[in-house]
């Protein structure tokens, strides 16, 4: 199996999806459903990469984010959002974001944007 990724998102039925489509691209993927479960699995599993949703309940995505980055600033975060938000991608590039996936009916779009950038993340750290 390939690199581990965590992936945080409120709906559970974005997490199947896109859970199954990283799993079929040869990624082991963790789950979590907010962002208090996140910050814990990030210690915890040590993950290559996380998928973060930037709207959660309790704590958002850019709190979250913004943990990551005081811990490790090297850890690839791709914030995941519903909505064209500039002021928040502003605000996720400010705290260090690697960058952005737009929830759309196209999926796999998505997961072959990740899974590039997740390639391209690795030939960096082998240089």
């Amino acid at each position: 199996m390939g690199k581990k990724i965590l992936l945080v998102d409120d709906e559970p039925d974005f997490l199947s999806t896109v859970t199954m489509r990283l799993e079929s691209n040869d990624y082991r993927v963790i789950t979590a459903t907010n962002g208090k479960e996140a910050l814990r699995k990030i210690e915890e599993e040590k993950p290559d990469a996380v998928l973060l949703d930037i709207m959660m309940p309790g704590i958002s995505g850019l709190e979250v984010l913004k943990r990551i980055r005081k811990k490790d600033k090297l850890l690839p975060v791709f914030m995941i959002t519903a909505f064209s938000d500039e002021q928040r991608f502003k605000e996720a590039r400010a705290l260090g974001a690697s960058g952005f996936i737009v929830k759309t009916s196209s999926l796999q779009k998505e997961v072959e944007n990740l899974t590039s950038a997740l390639r391209l993340i690795d030939k960096y750290r082998q240089d």
